[in-house]
């Protein structure tokens, strides 16, 4: 049964254009639609699309398209901090609107914008004169509020889930009718929009207030019969309602959809759509929707979908059951599914972020979507007999957790993997983690947590853990939150996690190399990362102390120096009294200003200032040991697990756009290796006693990469040589013999070789080496000369780029470029260069994460008493019985050099030491 068959097939629809907008916005923003110019278009086909079905399903009805003013409301007024949470509109939402509203006139639909109040508003006022009239209206939205509109003669439809909410519908869905939806939101607030309702006061206990008293005003006049419903603390709850009394009704005033609103528009000002096709056509045109066009050039009707473009997300209606399983009794059933089930969402809850300290708080899982339970096992109050233990729960679940053939999705897997490993669970049959599917689908579309895709992907807004914890200092941990909160907010996890990987996997699964990459690289790494990160790495704190009790007196020696250059003390971390020092007091000149219009104290600035002026290089100096002090010498001992002795980073999948991992806690990629403090660091990570470090380097990986991907034939052939590629590209562009090469010289290649694979400039070029822009323009036109097939290739990657949207590595790994044909040069330049770059270093990651998959598969079986425990940049650092280092070092090297095969060879170098610095 199609929608306008369940209400008047004639009704007044009033479209809340501001609703969707920004679901049609994040429904497409995966897809990242753009037509040939780079200009946005998602949002444009989404809400188009939408309408274009409401036509077609209600031929005889009026349509009216309501949006929200620019400005401030009257709820502002009231309350200061409504929605003020809200991030800013992003700019490609921002740039669609107009089209949005042309498009929208030359459908010949009336548009209406009322300042000073809200899209629901006039909405509402237009729905009540409706009523009056005994005219049916149907309001298409996605917006829960306007359950309380609903009437009789008003009905609800959501057009991306294609549902019908009817009064019948409205208590259905939330268990009240539309005259307490108001109050409902009163009581437990409203997060998307900041509405404070009653602190403490989530869904459950909102329904049954009013389900078993009445609305606000009978609740505040009968709060005595509070305990008659049978609550856990009723007297705590009745004070905290008295409490929190203002907060009610302040929330029931914003929560409350105006009806009076002075209109210049009536609901017999609106008649049948009255399109414009050639201004369509045009606008269509504009924006690239070619099946539009075809249809109205050739007279047939509008469509339901497009055709032939790519498609837009489609979110499914779900209606939710979520269980609080308490003994092992309720728990049985579910372990039967879950044995049945061709796949199930698994998630742990616990009591922190930091997976070697995690206790285990609960578990939750879904097989399909919208059914899904919760197993708490850690929250404070617990502890009645029939109360299932975590010991016990773990005991029953351990056959299907560690079974490779009961398979299993999550969300940031690896996680639960490292605290279930903790309890001594083996987790195994992971099949997909939506984490990594989205992060594999597209790099750059936005973050990866749960949150943001549900948002990009369902359209939904999930339940923030700060709703229900708190935020700041008194924020709880989840065993301390209140079971009634906990709970929806644990299984809704597993839930979100399941129906996540339903979207995402399809779209995957359509690309088969992407599906590649996350089967074959991203997804047999998870347990290796895991097993890395569990073993954690040695450091020798009293060595740290000695390093940071240094570089603390030569902090305090920088710092006199500096003020005897200055010629009085100031704060060398203050950039306003930077300013006012070097371009005021020593009138250093101005290298770059700041947005704001003042002179910009950046490091890029101080370092080239650095080079006339003895100041900024005693900040520079400062600013570099400070950070070290801060971030390594002072942290890195506190951060030793007292129960390990050990350090334990975080390696993350899903953070760089190219593929390369990153790490946290510490962060091991950012530790210097150029200088010698930075060096001084790493000599504190050691080995155990009777242990060595191996460390395996990919050498010139990106430079092999470039000479593979531009079959160029001086690189092939000096790499194919095992020649020095820095002086053999010196000894061609400088027109010197290879074995006249100076050091400058090749200084200077070096900076070209790595320069041009990051697109620098001739400008850049003569920034890095000190010289002229003409120089500098000169030694890049002998490279191409000397290496033409680069220059082709970085034509070929620019022209492919621009005609895709995206570059692929060696093993197609994608990475989409929104700006490739941005109008503004700059941005335009800026994502060419990444095209250029991207290929190769996301090949790199990709190579050293094949490497890391295979030897760990070859360490499980593998003669050696070894593990890794570290992978930084281009690095793989092992933990070696002493005695077998040398033959350990020399077995990674060859299996390493063998994780992919290029037109010249993989050269690996691996060293030994007591500490990681030896053998690096």
């Amino acid at each position: 049964m199609s929608p306008h068959d369940q209400t008047s097939h004639s009704p007044l629809i009033l479209v809340d254009g501001s609703s969707y907008l920004y679901r049609a916005f994040f429904a497409s923003q995966q897809a990242d639609l753009r037509n040939s110019e780079g200009i946005p278009t998602g949002a444009i086909r989404v809400v188009t699309s939408m309408l274009r079905k409401l036509i077609k399903d209600y031929p005889k009805s009026p349509v009216v398209v309501v949006f929200d003013a620019k400005g401030k409301t009257f709820r502002d007024e009231i309350f200061t901090e409504y929605k003020a949470h809200r991030p800013p509109m992003p700019d490609d939402l921002r740039s669609q609107i107009e089209p949005i509203h042309a498009i929208i006139r030359a459908m010949g639909l009336p548009i209406i914008v009322e300042e000073g109040v809200e899209a629901d508003d006039v909405i509402g006022t237009l729905a009540r004169q409706a009523s009056a009239a005994q005219v049916d209206t149907l309001i298409s939205t996605g917006d829960k509020d306007m359950a309380q509109l609903v009437d009789q003669h008003v009905t609800l439809i959501n057009t991306m889930t294609d549902t019908i909410m009817d009064v019948a519908g409205v208590e259905e869905k939330y268990g009240i009718p539309p005259a307490l939806v108001i109050d409902f939101l009163a009581l437990m607030g409203d997060k998307v929009d900041n509405i404070p309702g009653v602190p403490g006061v989530g869904e459950k206990t909102a329904l049954a207030l009013l389900q078993g008293i009445g609305g606000l005003e009978a609740l505040y006049n009968n709060l005595d019969k509070i305990a008659e419903l049978g609550f856990r603390g009723s007297k705590t709850m009745a004070a905290k309602l008295e409490q929190h009394k203002a907060e009610a009704e302040l929330s029931y005033l914003l929560a409350t959809i105006k009806t009076d609103v002075t209109l210049h528009e009536s609901i017999e000002d609106f008649g049948l759509p009255n399109p414009d096709p050639e201004a369509l056509i045009e606008l269509f045109k504009q924006f690239e929707f070619r099946s539009w066009i075809n249809e109205l050039e050739s007279g047939s009707a509008a469509s339901a979908q497009p055709v032939g473009d790519q498609p837009t997300a489609v979110i499914a209606p779900v209606d939710l059951h979520y269980e609080q399983i308490l003994t092992e009794a309720e728990l049985k059933p579910w372990l039967e599914k879950l044995e049945a089930a061709e796949l199930f969402a698994f998630d742990t809850e616990t009591t922190s972020l930091n997976y070697m300290e995690a206790e285990l708080v609960g578990v939750s899982f879904a097989i399909e979507p919208g059914k899904a339970a919760y197993v708490p096992v850690g929250h404070d109050y617990m502890g009645a007999p029939e109360q299932i233990s975590c010991q016990r729960l773990l005991e029953l679940m351990q056959p299907l957790l560690e079974s490779e053939q009961h398979l299993k999705v999550g969300q940031h897997i690896k996680y639960d993997m490292n605290v279930l490993a903790r309890y001594g669970i083996n987790l195994q049959g992971i099949a997909w983690d939506t984490m990594l599917e989205s992060y594999v689908l597209n790099s750059t579309a936005g973050r990866h947590d749960m949150d943001s895709l549900a948002e990009r992907f369902l359209g939904q807004s999930t339940i923030s853990f700060e709703s229900i914890a708190g935020k700041g200092k008194n924020q709880l941990t989840f065993n301390q939150i209140d079971l009634e909160q906990a709970a929806p907010y644990a299984a809704e996890d597993a839930d979100i996690t399941l129906r996540l990987h339903q979207a995402i996997q399809q779209q995957l699964l359509a690309v088969p190399s992407l599906q590649a990459v996350f089967t074959d690289i991203e997804k047999p790494l998870i347990p290796v990362l895991s097993r890395i990160e569990r073993n954690g790495t040695l450091v020798d704190s009293s060595l740290l102390a000695i390093q940071s009790v240094e570089i603390g007196e030569r902090l305090v020696t920088l710092e006199r120096e500096a003020f005897e250059v200055a010629g009085r003390e100031f704060n060398l971390s203050s950039p306003k009294q930077l300013q006012q020092i070097l371009f005021e007091e020593q009138n250093l000149p101005v290298v770059k200003k700041t947005p704001k219009g003042v002179p910009s104290t950046a490091e890029e600035v101080l370092q080239e200032l650095a080079n006339d002026y003895p100041l900024p290089r005693l900040i520079l100096e400062h600013r570099s040991l400070s950070k070290l002090k801060s971030t390594y010498t002072d942290k890195l001992p506190q951060m030793v697990n007292p129960g390990t002795g050990r350090i334990h980073t975080s390696y993350h999948q899903a953070v760089t756009a190219t593929g390369r991992l990153s790490s946290t806690d510490p962060n091991l990629q950012n530790i210097p290796v150029r200088t010698t403090e930075g060096r001084r660091i790493r000599q504190a990570f050691i080995a155990p006693e009777g242990y060595k470090l191996v460390a395996a380097d990919y050498s010139q990986i990106e430079l092999r990469i470039m000479a593979h991907l531009s079959a160029d034939e001086g690189l092939l052939k000096a790499f194919s040589a095992r020649e020095d590629i820095h002086r053999a590209t010196a000894s061609e562009v400088f027109k010197t013999p290879l074995d006249e090469v100076t050091s400058d010289q090749r200084r200077s290649a070096k900076a070209i070789n790595f320069g041009l694979i990051y697109g620098m400039s001739a400008f850049g070029l003569a920034k890095q080496l000190g010289i002229g822009r003409n120089e500098a323009a000169q030694y890049i036109d002998h490279y191409f000369a000397t290496y033409p097939g680069v220059q082709r290739y970085m034509d070929d990657i620019r022209t492919q780029a621009a005609e895709r949207g995206y570059v692929e590595t060696l093993f197609g790994r994608r990475l989409y470029l929104p700006e490739i044909k941005a109008k503004n040069a700059m941005r335009r330049q800026a994502a060419e260069r990444t095209a250029i770059n991207a290929p190769m270093q996301g090949t790199a990651a990709d190579i050293i994460k094949r490497a890391m998959v295979q030897i760990d598969q070859w360490l499980a079986e593998a003669p050696f008493d070894a593990r890794m425990v570290m992978q930084v940049h281009d690095e793989l650092v092992f933990e070696v019985r002493a005695d077998q280092a040398d033959a350990f070092a020399a077995e990674v090297c060859q299996r390493m050099a063998a994780a992919a095969e290029l037109a010249v060879p993989l050269l690996v170098e691996a060293g030994i030491g007591n500490n990681w610095e030896q053998a690096h």
